[in-house]
């Protein structure tokens, strides 16, 4: 290694050398990509406002987050432009919790009501997507059950064999004397539910995992999982107590809920293109802006 020689003066006005390793380069630092300038009709999108954007686009990669975030800005650009164009004026509107709208925003409502018309769905539209979506429609099932639970990680082999094990001998205990199950959940289940003796309550599919929701479907009221259930959290052994089948709803019931989601789609699918419209004859530079994809603002 390469070295420095320092002049240092003694005590008695001699000169002495010493030497001091000589600074280690710094590597060089790889610059981050340029992101080019986004521009409106010569309206700049500032970098610094789509940073602060990009938490109101959750993506898989930074760089689609970004993505989304700068095409929302453009939307949003777009749509004040053509306000401002045609002179809209707009007054701040509340809603229920007392929240009021920007200015920005008021305005692109605004915009939005006057230049998009959407029809009320009728009975027979309706109707017709009822009958093709009846599973969206039905009440969930209900469930009542109690477990006990031998915890393990499901990626760690040992730990999980060892916990299958455990199960596997509870099992065979509870075949020849069901009636010990609160007994054992108290002394044996690593859940919380231990201590009401491994009643977990009612709950429905989506609170328990897929793998606990398909053994249910196995068990009849009263019956204990004749093999452990194996899941992310460990291995379960599990009793159905009681099953309530959802039911499809009425028609009647659900038909303004089915209308408003029918207008709501006309309308989104109107507004996309209404913004498709407006990007096509305005000069965006910077980002590549698309067409039929184009998202809404929110």
């Amino acid at each position: 290694m390469a070295t420095i020689t320092v002049d240092h003066r003694t005590s008695s006005g001699k000169q002495a050398q010493t030497t001091s390793p000589e600074p280690k380069a710094r590597p060089a630092v790889n610059p981050q990509p340029t992101r080019p300038a986004i521009t409106v009709n010569g309206v700049v999108i500032p970098h610094a406002s789509i940073a602060r954007e990009v938490q109101n686009h959750p993506a898989e990669s930074p760089a689609e987050a970004w993505t989304d975030a700068a095409r929302a800005l453009i939307v949003r650009e777009l749509l004040l432009q053509e306000a401002g164009r045609l002179g809209i004026e707009a007054e701040r509107r509340e809603d229920n919790e007392g929240r009021q709208e920007t200015e920005e925003e008021a305005l692109i409502r605004t915009l939005m009501d006057k230049r998009i018309s959407v029809p009320e769905a009728d009975e027979p539209s309706c109707r017709h997507y009822y009958e093709k979506n009846l599973r969206l429609f039905r009440s969930a099932d209900l469930f009542e059950a109690a477990h006990i639970l031998f915890s393990a990680d499901w990626n760690d082999k040992e730990a999980f064999t060892a916990a299958l094990g455990s199960g596997k001998s509870a099992v065979a205990l509870l075949m020849e004397k069901p009636i010990r199950f609160a007994e054992l959940a108290r002394q044996l289940s690593a859940c919380s539910s231990s201590s009401e003796g491994g009643h977990l309550g009612q709950f429905t599919r989506d609170q328990v995992t897929p793998e606990f929701s398909a053994a249910l479907d196995h068990l009849r009221p009263g019956e204990i999982s004749p093999e452990p259930v194996e899941t992310p959290y460990g291995v379960h052994i599990i009793r159905l107590d009681r099953r309530v089948d959802g039911r499809t709803l009425p028609f009647d019931a659900v038909h303004e809920r089915i209308m408003d989601h029918l207008k709501e789609s006309v309308w989104r699918r109107a507004a996309a293109q209404y913004i498709s419209l407006l990007a096509g004859r305005t000069t965006i530079e910077g980002f590549d802006f698309g067409g039929a994809d184009t998202p809404l603002v929110q």
